[in-house]
């Protein structure tokens, strides 16, 4: 197994784009605050998101935004899988979930892989938070992950039944989502 390679110290962008074209999102990390500061603008959905994650790739903030300048769902976590809004409300049907999910981007995707470093052939399950951005309800799902090459892994959702296969570069971005994105 060999570990992914360091992101570049002054950051790094990404493109994706959708199987049938439609689709467009920008995706920036960045190295700030002793962390990573990500903010992805994703077209179809038109939002923009914002996640700060630990050096370790642990969440600590997601932030969505569709169509006003404040956030519309602001969620934090303790490093202690216990979740919480803006407000301080505590959202206990989020407890025991460890990293944030959404339908519109691929890059939801890396924090685990990075964090996780699976050598081939290892798999783990987690519970993750599901974020509907366009109603914005929260709810914990149950993945796999599964890494069966030295740059692809398999992704299973128990709550459908489904499994998708995605392709990594070296940074653990993905390049390939199969039948959905890819890097531009």
């Amino acid at each position: 197994m060999s570990a992914h390679v360091a992101l570049p110290a002054d950051g790094l962008t990404a493109r994706w784009q959708t199987w049938d074209d439609v689709h467009d999102e920008v995706l920036t990390l960045r190295w700030e605050n002793e962390g990573w500061t990500v903010t992805g603008e994703v077209g179809r959905e038109r939002v923009h998101y914002v996640m700060r994650l630990s050096p370790i790739w642990h969440l600590r903030q997601f932030l969505l935004f569709r169509d006003l300048d404040d956030p519309d769902l602001w969620l934090a976590t303790d490093g202690h899988r216990r979740w919480g809004e803006m407000n301080g409300a505590h959202r206990t049907e989020l407890d025991g979930c460890v990293d944030i999910e959404l339908a519109c981007t691929p890059f939801t995707a890396t924090p685990p892989i990075r964090r996780l470093e699976l050598g081939i052939g290892d798999s783990i399950e987690m519970q993750r938070v599901l974020v509907d951005v366009e109603t914005l309800a929260v709810v914990p799902v149950q993945r796999r992950y599964v890494r069966t090459a030295e740059h692809r892994y398999e992704i299973h959702a128990a709550e459908s039944g489904t499994s998708t296969e995605i392709e990594v570069d070296q940074y653990g971005l993905v390049t390939q989502w199969s039948g959905y994105y890819r890097r531009r």
